[in-house]
């Protein structure tokens, strides 16, 4: 499980609409400008709806302990769907917090100004993603999946690197998150910790915490509660003016209520947002149905369930868990009357260390979308109305931001790569999503039963099938999977269901529903789309229903090799009507029987009142629903819902980021990488459409065949950029010896004298003299430290023991004088076999040694960052250092020790941040940044390793200029040789640490490197600190590559990469 801080001050949630009335559309239209008219003068124009700790528009604050702020925003009149607004002066049995009546809740979903939402999140962290502009590109293709929300934690280890220090510049921001999020129509809920779990160094908690408070972390203890007021009144005061009343906080992360001191740490939190502006509810996640912070001292407004049901073996994707079968009794059985709230769903599975362990491919075949068909229908089956799935999008653990589980990369395996490519898994998400905002009656659903208990019955009991009705339009939506969800067979059945035409078996004239092996499905009965029409039932599935201009229009999907049918209320006379189809009419309404093997879209029906559209479900994954936003005077214009029901379809693209519609020009953006059919259903007022700007043309006798209205068909092509852009290679490496240290003139007289002999760190030394060689203890908490212990020599010392701790996957190379003894491993095999100290003994070699005279150890040791909370108290206090060192004769004298210039105290680089560097001497020289003159240096290739084939540290750096035009998204990635030879490496593109390469243990030896860390019109430095841990040649090789080229992005990135200067660097 992970666990992780709720959100902080995030401000934007997405708000979905849960209750649009669809019988009656004109009427919900004028109460809806009723409410906009009232609201509109009171509100601010922000978008949170609930804060797990934070959110801009932020709906809850989410954290160890959470709180919810909602945040609804104004509507807009222009819906085409809507419910009448809830009349929660009616006495409706709606629940709040006695903060605000603006965001409230019954047992089905959220009520947010009135409105029923279902709200749709995915994961994202913006820290690992340090590049703010492109912020809008996740963004973007979250919302083009049919999400209202995403979840965002903030990083206190990031944005309080040292006491009384609180940075919210750069990528640590807020602001640009809460204003990208508005841009999108987006809803945050904001995660804020102080713990946040996540995968990263201490879970999150900055570093100086950990070894300057004495008392329990997570506790009521004094100076931990003194040490995290700054971050959170921070974090508070970035987010309140993005609130749409005031935002809420979720407090911490997947925390146990007891005992008592973790109960009252949660009540000074929470009694901090409650004497701040923040107004919306407070939420928290339980991570293994513990029934935590539900009552009791502590307790929050919405509790919530983690659940990571396929559990994170990579190795055997294939293999799958069984789905959980209890979240809807146990949501029963713990707050029937709130809304089902999954903060976190499993979107993905992290990889470990080892040279067995198999990368973020495999975990996205063990996530894939067989997983999300089936795993995440089974969450909604539990009658789930809130739901977050972690991660969406992964991003980069660059520098310092791993805990010692993970390498570099966080991609996660999830939707949306590291490098921001959608993946295989991104079209069944989009097929969900945009089924979930076409259907506001799935927002309130009572659960009946299922096949099991007597309330549901199928012909085939290899078939389980849950069914959930709307109890006010009777709309009635039957969950169906394999009884044995890890079943690679197919199973057909029919189902028995209650319509408003009375209750029959279905399918009537197929010969079942088909389930091809992990397989879901939604049956929908009585289910409603556009203004007036109706779908009595429908095997088929549900892309899209709604109304686009003056017409209701319903586009189903199903499998090519498989039957489904449905029958509808169609309307009006047909111009086109399907082939591939059969037609039954029947009392007022027909049965419409899709036979096997239709590929690609087809229309079934084609009248001046409805358009019915089917595809297979591949074909279906290719198509785009863009809002059509209200114009900027409208608050919330680009919110769902609240701003807009006013959407269209769009066929073929790789991307579509946005819809615009001025006059009868219909403005499309989005990406392409290849040719592709593009299919456009608009209002029929649509005369011209445009591309990135650039008008085009129709094929007439394509449209002819889909509509007759409102339909536009033609081809795209990208341009020839995209076909032939080629990377430069990486040549004229300059190299310089980054390992003085070991020499004998070195002094290190400048470097901090270690020696304390208490620390609040508990782990205790294990042997020594009584000093503590712990480095967060004197500033040096991240990356690479180097440890120096003089001592005096007779002919009796022969050796040298050391406990070396610097985390899973560590090494610590170590020196007598110039001459190497040996390195110490740590190690893991994918997850297993972990090894994060060392107890060794290093020989004196003849003649390494000055009798009588003063000798010198150096310790090159890697800090592979802090331990998360585990079940040993104040893991995160991770002894980082020596834990023992002894002569087997005589005594050190003096030790010191050396980290980043400054320490997390004075730090140089303020942009990068606190856990960009470490302690290398290029790297206190600066040699990393750009500017950084190497003309002096010699040419070495760095396939050459080090000179004579010695252990040690190499800096080799080059420049390369990359001219990429705008209007192109190109993802490039670093890649060295995929190999398994001793040497670590560390990666710097333009002054930032964006890789660390263990060759010895793997997995990665890939890279993605982000526009604006890259500059995409200009110089770029490269620098690799090679590290050589045995004496012998070591071959490494890194080249750019690109997997592929896009025409489109969001554009505008800026750089931001301070060059070097010789201030501090001495």
């Amino acid at each position: 499980m992970r666990l992780k801080t709720t959100g902080d001050d995030s401000n934007k949630i997405l708000l979905q609409d849960s209750e649009r009335g669809l019988g009656s559309a004109e009427k919900g239209k004028q109460h809806s400008r009723q409410w906009i008219s009232s609201y509109c003068s009171q509100t601010h124009h922000s978008s949170v709806v609930l804060h797990r700790l934070g959110s801009p528009n932020v709906v809850d604050f989410h954290g160890s302990f959470s709180r919810s702020n909602i945040f609804s925003p104004a509507s807009h009149p222009d819906f085409s769907r809507i419910e009448p607004v809830v009349d929660m002066q009616a006495g409706m049995g709606f629940t709040g917090n006695g903060r605000t009546n603006d965001v409230m809740w019954d047992k089905y979903s959220l009520i947010i100004k009135g409105q029923r939402v279902f709200i749709h999140s995915g994961e994202f962290h913006t820290f690992r993603l340090p590049v703010p502009g492109l912020w809008l590109d996740i963004l973007q293709k979250v919302k083009a999946a049919g999400f209202n929300a995403i979840s965002v934690y903030s990083h206190m280890a990031l944005i309080n690197p040292s006491p009384g220090v609180v940075d919210f510049n750069d990528y640590r921001a807020l602001e640009p998150l809460f204003e990208a999020a508005k841009q999108t129509g987006i809803w945050i809920v904001l995660r804020p910790g102080p713990y946040i779990n996540a995968e990263t160094t201490a879970g999150g908690i900055a570093h100086w915490v950990t070894s300057e408070v004495a008392g329990e972390l997570r506790t009521n203890a004094t100076d931990w509660h003194a040490a995290w007021q700054d971050y959170v009144q921070g974090v508070i005061a970035e987010t309140v003016p993005y609130q749409v009343i005031q935002g809420g906080p979720v407090i911490d992360n997947e925390y146990p209520q007891e005992p008592a001191t973790h109960a009252e740490y949660f009540r000074q939190l929470e009694t901090v947002y409650w004497n701040s502006s923040i107004v919306v509810p407070l939420t928290t996640n339980d991570p293994g149905e513990d029934q935590a912070w539900i009552n009791g001292t502590g307790a929050v407004d919405i509790y919530g369930l983690d659940s990571y049901p396929q559990r994170f073996d990579c190795s055997h994707p294939d293999v799958w868990n069984p789905v959980v079968t209890n979240y809807y009794s146990h949501h029963e059985s713990v707050n029937p009357g709130q809304p089902w709230y999954f903060p976190e769903f499993q979107g993905g599975a992290f990889d470990a260390w080892g040279p067995t362990a198999p990368g973020y491919d495999q975990c996205r075949i063990l996530t894939g979308p067989n997983f999300e068909n089936v795993f995440n229908l089974n969450l909604l089956a539990s009658n789930a109305k809130l739901i977050n799935y972690y991660m969406l999008y992964g991003g980069t653990s660059w520098g310092a931001l791993p805990f010692p589980g993970v390498y570099t990369s966080y991609d996660y395996g999830s939707a949306i790569a590291e490098n921001r490519e959608l993946t295989v898994k991104y079209p069944e998400l989009k097929r969900q999503g945009l089924f979930l905002r076409s259907s506001p009656d799935f927002y309130k659903t009572d659960w009946v039963g299922n096949s099991t208990g007597g309330i549901v019955f199928v012909s085939n009991p290899a078939a389980f099938v849950t069914l959930l009705r709307n109890p006010d339009s009777a709309a009635a939506f039957y969950i169906a999977r394999q009884e044995n969800s890890t079943t690679m067979d197919v199973t057909t059945f029919k189902l028995n269901v209650t319509t408003s035409a009375g209750d029959f078996e279905v399918p009537r004239f197929t010969s079942g529903i088909t389930l091809e092996g992990r397989q879901s499905k939604i049956i929908v009965t009585d289910y409603s789309f556009g203004s007036s029409s109706k779908v009595l039932y429908s095997t088929a599935q549900v892309l899209f229903a709604g109304k686009i201009g003056g017409r209701d229009v319903l586009f189903l999907y199903g499998d090519p090799t498989s039957e489904s049918e449905a029958t509808l209320t169609l309307n009006g006379i047909p111009r086109i009507q399907g082939t591939g189809v059969s037609f039954v009419p029947s009392n007022g309404v027909t049965l419409v029987t899709f036979l096997p093997g239709i590929q690609g879209l087809i229309t079934i029906w084609d009248s001046s009142e409805q358009l019915v559209l089917y595809s297979d479900t591949d074909t279906a994954g290719t198509f785009w629903s863009p809002e059509i936003s209200a114009n900027d005077s409208v608050e919330f214009a680009n919110y769902w819902q609240f701003g807009t029901n006013s959407s269209i379809l769009v066929g073929g693209p790789y991307l579509v980021r946005n819809a615009t519609i001025t006059g009868s020009t219909l403005a499309l953006r989005g990406d392409l990488n290849d040719s592709v059919q593009l299919t456009v259903i608009a209002p029929d007022d649509v005369k011209t459409i445009t591309w990135n700007g650039i008008p085009i043309s129709a094929d007439v006798a394509a449209v002819s065949s889909l509509t007759t209205q409102g339909g536009f068909v033609t081809q795209l092509k990208p341009s020839s950029m995209v076909l032939g852009f080629a990377p430069p290679a990486l040549t004229n490496w300059r190299y310089a010896d980054s390992l003085p240290e070991i020499s004998s003139g070195f002094s290190d007289a400048n470097w901090i004298v270690a020696n304390h002999t208490t620390t609040n760190i508990p782990f205790k030394p294990y042997y020594g003299d009584g000093r503590v060689l712990y480095g967060c203890d004197y500033g040096y908490c991240e990356n690479i430290v180097l440890w120096r212990g003089h001592f005096n020599a007779t002919e009796n010392t022969q050796s040298v023991n050391f406990s070396i701790n610097g985390g899973e996957a560590f090494a610590a190379t170590v020196w007598v004088n110039d001459v190497f003894l040996n390195t110490s491993y740590g190690n893991s095999t994918n997850n297993q076999n972990i090894l994060e100290e060392t107890d060794d003994k290093f020989h004196f070699p003849p003649g390494s040694l000055l009798y009588g005279q003063e000798n010198v150890i150096t310790i090159l040791q890697d800090n592979m960052g802090l331990n998360q909370s585990g079940p040993v108290i104040d893991e995160e206090k991770s002894p980082r250092g020596i834990r023992g060192f002894m002569l087997n004769t005589g005594e050190f004298g003096e030790w010191k020790v050396q980290g980043k210039i400054g320490g997390y105290t004075n730090y140089l680089d303020k942009v990068r941040g606190v856990l960009n560097e470490g302690g290398l001497y290029g790297e206190r020289m600066g040699w990393h940044l750009p500017g950084f003159d190497t003309s002096s240096w010699a040419l070495r290739d760095l396939s050459e390793g080090l000179p004579d084939a010695t252990a040690g540290v190499g800096f080799f750096v080059t420049t390369f200029n990359l001219s990429i035009p705008d209007g192109f998204d190109v993802p490039i990635s670093f890649t060295f040789d995929d190999t398994s030879q001793p040497y670590r490496s560390q990666l710097y593109v333009n002054g930032w640490m964006m890789g660390k390469r263990v060759s010895n243990l793997g997995p990665q030896y890939q890279f993605p490197v982000q526009q604006g860390i890259l500059d995409y019109n200009g110089i770029n430095t490269v620098a690799v600190a090679l590290w050589a841990m045995e004496p012998k040649a070591v071959t490494p090789t890194l080249q750019l590559t690109i997997e592929r080229v896009y025409e489109g992005g969001v554009g505008n990135i800026d750089t931001n990469n301070p060059p070097w200067s010789p201030e501090g660097r001495s």
